[in-house]
């Protein structure tokens, strides 16, 4: 890697963000990320949900009761914040974004669609990526191989994750989750230098689309 991508000081301090529907593997490729680019600042969102399996406070989120996040809402401490799936509520602290940014370091926010349309608004000049799958079979699979859900709210999620396809367009640019190492190096390429996609990246309305993916999500 050239110096730049290790976080020399040609490293530029750029805020991206990553969304995707729902079981597209964002969180593991910002996960390999973390492992494989200390450089990047990685946001940790905060919620109101239970931890899952393996998730470890402060590394995966923030998880906190309802109280804490109605205080810190009211004190405007988030940067974006949703209710997801109509239970439990997400949000991206403000403070540790704009510390990040003003050190100097590139920073990933993983996010859900909404939260990423609340950042725009916020942050324009930040710049999005949508994760794909490689067919919207494979994105079902995926989703009901986690077996973290009931039959019912992975109904849920897939109505939801329809929804969150069709807006891929909005995006700066786009890329396939059909590996995750592949994956997370063309989005850290993607920080450093986002005017030019990759061969496997498609711009969103920035420029001509190419193929996303190789077969067709329906």
């Amino acid at each position: 890697m050239d110096e730049e991508r290790d976080g020399g000081p040609q490293a530029a301090a750029r805020l991206v963000v990553l969304a995707g529907p729902t079981a597209v593997g964002k969180g593991t490729v910002a996960a390999y990320i973390r492992r494989h680019h200390p450089n990047v600042w990685l946001s940790v969102s905060m919620t109101t949900r239970q931890p899952r399996a393996g998730e470890v406070d402060g590394v995966h989120y923030h998880f906190v009761d309802d109280e804490e996040f109605d205080r810190l809402q009211e004190a405007g401490e988030f940067l974006e914040w949703a209710v997801v799936h109509g239970r439990a509520r997400y949000g991206t602290p403000r403070g540790p974004v704009e510390r990040a940014l003003a050190q100097g370091r590139p920073a990933l926010l993983e996010i859900d669609l909404a939260g990423a349309r609340q950042v725009r608004e916020a942050m324009s000049e930040a710049f999005f990526v949508f994760l794909t799958p490689p067919s919207w079979e494979d994105l079902v699979d995926r989703l009901i191989g986690r077996g973290t859900e009931t039959e019912e709210e992975q109904q849920v999620r897939l109505a939801t994750a329809r929804t969150e396809l069709a807006a891929a367009t909005e995006f700066d640019a786009q890329i396939i989750n059909d590996e995750v190492s592949r994956a997370g190096e063309e989005l850290v390429s993607l920080m450093f230098d986002p005017r030019s996609p990759s061969p496997r990246t498609s711009p969103g309305q920035a420029g001509p689309r190419t193929e996303t993916t190789r077969t067709q999500l329906t």
